[in-house]
């Protein structure tokens, strides 16, 4: 028998609507899954969106007000896609109520935040996950498991890179994801996020880093209204951007590989370019975003001149066969988010993690504060032990 679970999503924009269809497919393709979420309550603040959100997806309810969410007893589990600054009291507030939480990176706007989530979900015995989706990629995990199984030798270095053009574009609104208050530490949140999670899934914890900052689009025009994505605005009143657009980080991993971090939200001409390089004393492997289900991998004990293969991931890779029959076939974006509700669900379900947990989100924002920290301070900063 499948017991169905009330769901909530809190924060209608893109994010919002891909954990909505994320919900709404995850047993097409896990059939084994022993919850059937139901869409019980979409929260917005924006005047009309929560209800259009409750017709187009099938939401029983719609609110302005994310509190309604807290009182609902109908909701057993919650999504948290609303802006950064509002991780911290919406998820302790879901974690006090009972409610399971799926929140998206990076939980707030620093560690501290990170952390008062992460306790309260401790304390509440609630399950959580956090979307680090990109860690969810059948390649990825089959880099990872290259990696483990030692394939490569011992792992000698590592570069990892998050460019897009998002905010390149002069006339970009200035929202919230621009403001300190409302979205902490720019780039460092939206992407470097992303790429400490996945030094960390790939080679381990990091000891200490240094890293340099810059804001190369210092001033943006405020919007008129409420604005969805990375909405223009010109002819706007201008105000101050008050985060960081790039960041370029020296890491140290505790295994005592060497690492490069570097992220940038302005890069005219590239679109979504993220990836990792992996090298170890006898081969390395490499995996694109925008080639989502490839590996690049060079094995062997021939050292120099040792070529290069392409590994097209399958059905025994990750989670790949609930999705595609065979080698080759696609897997997409929104994929990565299934896996993500699917691992969420089961972890209901079975009262123990899998998947990015907060914890994990509390070990990647300790490296952004660090980042932060080094930037202002121009020095190596020590990453708190585990």
């Amino acid at each position: 028998m499948v017991d169905a679970l009330g769901v909530a999503v809190i924060g209608f924009g893109w994010m919002g609507r891909v954990h909505t269809q994320a919900y709404s497919r995850v047993r097409h393709h896990f059939p084994q899954l022993p919850l059937r979420p139901e869409l019980v309550t979409v929260a917005e603040d924006v005047p009309g969106r929560a209800e259009e959100a409750a017709e187009r997806y099938g939401f029983a309810t719609a609110t302005r007000d994310w509190r309604d969410v807290a009182a609902d007893q109908r909701v057993r589990a919650v999504s948290i896609t609303a802006p950064n600054f509002l991780h911290r009291e919406i998820g302790v507030a879901m974690a006090e109520a009972g409610k399971h939480v799926w929140v998206e990176k990076p939980v707030g706007l620093s560690g501290e935040d990170a952390r008062a989530v992460a306790d309260a979900v401790a304390k509440a015995g609630v399950q959580s996950a956090v979307g680090f989706n990109y860690r969810c990629a059948p390649a990825v995990e089959t880099a990872r498991d290259l990696i483990a199984a030692g394939e490569l030798g011992a792992v000698t270095h590592v570069r990892v890179r998050l460019f897009s053009d998002y905010a390149a574009h002069p006339d970009g609104a200035l929202t919230w994801r621009y403001e300190r208050a409302r979205g902490g530490s720019g780039v460092l949140g939206d992407l470097a996020s992303h790429g400490v999670d996945l030094a960390r899934f790939l080679v381990g914890d990091i000891a200490s880093l240094a890293a340099d900052t810059a804001v190369f689009v210092p001033e943006r025009a405020r919007p008129a209204g409420a604005t969805a994505g990375h909405a223009l605005a010109s002819g706007g009143e201008p105000g101050p951007v008050e985060n960081e657009d790039y960041v370029n980080c020296l890491l140290r991993f505790a295994s005592g590989a060497r690492g490069v971090l570097e992220a940038c939200r302005v890069s005219v001409g590239e679109q979504n370019n993220y990836g990792f390089e992996v090298h170890g004393t006898r081969g390395a492997v490499f995996w694109d975003f925008r080639r989502m289900n490839e590996l690049r991998v060079s094995r062997g004990t021939t050292y120099q001149d040792q070529p290069v293969s392409t590994v097209y991931v399958g059905p025994g890779d990750g989670e790949f066969a609930a999705f595609q029959p065979g080698a080759a076939n696609a897997m997409g974006y929104d994929d990565l988010k299934v896996v993500e509700a699917y691992r969420f669900l089961r972890s209901v379900a079975e009262g123990e993690p899998y998947g990015a947990t907060l914890a994990d989100a509390v070990r990647a924002a300790a490296a952004l504060d660090a980042m932060a920290e080094s930037a202002e301070s121009r020095r190596w900063v020590d990453l708190p032990a585990t």
